[in-house]
């Protein structure tokens, strides 16, 4: 839901530098690889040391990149099967970046283990919601539906991570993680359960 009313926006607010980068010479694949190692450094050095408002600022500035680098692909015409693969998978090793650098912090300064387990659920969980729709696509079957898709995700756990760090008391940080665990799990489900229909009906057809 937040990607098909955020993307117009974003599109709008990017445009402009993605035009400039392209000028100078810089490729969406660059613009990709630099993001993602941006996201990876402040979840595993800033988080891990404690430092959780600083931690999401440095991520905030690198996780539109994911942004950016599909407006220039676009303007160059040059995206294709290598940019969206390149994209997806380096997005896994930034969302499982994120959620570990939160679960080592609690596991060790933070010393709350209830958060860093949860942290941990959604790390796996959430990989298992990016996994099922694309092994669902790589059998001919369609399994894009959920409740827990990537955008919401993110902008959760770093908002409210962000303002742990500045003094939100970490119990609502627990609840957030909870309830993304849950939708996750629920979004799981939804795509097993829908991808079983898919399977159902083609075998039904064809006997």
């Amino acid at each position: 839901m937040l990607n098909r009313h955020a993307r117009g926006f974003f599109t709008a607010l990017f445009t402009p530098l993605a035009r400039w980068l392209l000028r100078i010479g810089v490729s969406p694949d660059a613009v990709t690889v630099i993001g993602t190692a941006g996201v990876v450094v402040g979840a595993l050095v800033f988080y891990p040391l404690g430092q959780l408002w600083w931690g999401t600022l440095f991520i905030t500035a690198f996780i539109f990149s994911d942004v950016l680098d599909g407006i220039m692909a676009r303007l160059r015409d040059s995206g294709g099967r290598w940019g969206n693969f390149l994209d997806s998978t380096l997005d896994r090793i930034a969302d499982g970046a994120l959620f570990a650098g939160v679960a080592i912090w609690f596991f060790t300064g933070g010393a709350d283990y209830a958060i860093a387990v949860a942290a941990m659920l959604c790390l796996v969980l959430g990989m298992v919601v990016s996994y099922a729709r694309s092994k669902a696509e790589s059998l001919g079957f369609t399994a894009n539906v959920g409740i827990a898709e990537r955008a919401e995700r993110l902008v959760s756990v770093l908002v409210v991570t962000g303002f742990t760090g500045l003094g939100l008391p970490p119990v609502v940080l627990l609840v957030t993680l909870g309830l993304l665990a849950l939708a996750s799990l629920i979004t799981i489900i939804q795509r097993v359960a829908t991808v079983h229909r898919q399977a159902f009906a083609e075998s039904a057809a064809s006997d």
